[in-house]
């Protein structure tokens, strides 16, 4: 009796373990056959650094610039006079050397007219090497000088009717007039008005008119 319990038990025992094993088997079987999980999404690409439309460049001019000593084309140079920022952070260091060009470079008329320099900036300098910018034309216009032109004019006719008065009396007087004043007329007509000019060292105020990227030259 006691031998027919004990075979009983052992019985019991290896049916509980072939279950157990089919059980985990089927599990693994089941891990196995399991879709593998999805990959993660690529990270999204850095933004593209740049300068928008509308940044400020404040440049300070290495040399003079003027009518008298530049003509239109010409190239010029000069610094950043303060830094740029981007996002919070600077992008454009001060004293970053940049080009610009002399856009317009006009004496002026002898009769009528005053001189008239133009710049704007056309080159960078990035890390990467120098990247072209589209700014905006700074105009400069020359003081007028009607005050000194009329008192030429009216220095003329006095010194004619001086000479006049002296040589025929009042009469004479208002002819020297005419003639002193033609001349002083035509002293002006001669001479060109004062020249425009940026001195050396000038800071001017240019605006970017399209982006600049920072990432490298274009």
């Amino acid at each position: 009796m006691l031998v027919l319990a004990a075979l009983a038990a052992l019985l019991g025992l290896t049916a509980c373990n072939k279950t157990a094993t089919e059980t985990a088997d089927g599990g693994g079987d089941a891990a196995k056959n399991a879709a593998p999980p999805e990959p993660a999404p690529p990270p999204r690409p850095p933004r593209a650094a740049r300068l928008p439309e509308g940044t400020t460049l404040q440049v300070r001019l290495m040399t003079q610039i003027s009518t008298e000593s530049h003509q239109t084309g010409e190239p010029f140079t000069a610094t950043l006079e303060a830094p740029v920022l981007e996002g919070g952070r600077v992008a454009l260091p001060k004293g970053t050397r940049v080009e610009g060009v002399v856009a317009e470079a006009d004496k002026g008329g002898r009769v009528k007219g005053v001189a008239t320099l133009a710049l704007r900036l056309t080159k960078v300098d990035l890390p990467s090497g120098p990247a072209d910018v589209t700014t905006n034309t700074v105009v400069h216009e020359a003081r007028t000088t009607k005050k000194q032109d009329a008192a030429k004019v009216g220095i003329g006719a006095g010194v004619g009717a001086a000479i006049g008065a002296i040589a025929g009396g009042g009469r004479g007087a208002a002819v020297g007039a005419g003639v002193g004043a033609g001349a002083g007329g035509a002293t002006v007509l001669a001479t060109r008005g004062e020249p425009a000019t940026f001195p050396a060292e000038s800071v001017v105020h240019f605006t970017l008119h399209a982006p600049l990227p920072l990432s490298g030259s274009r």
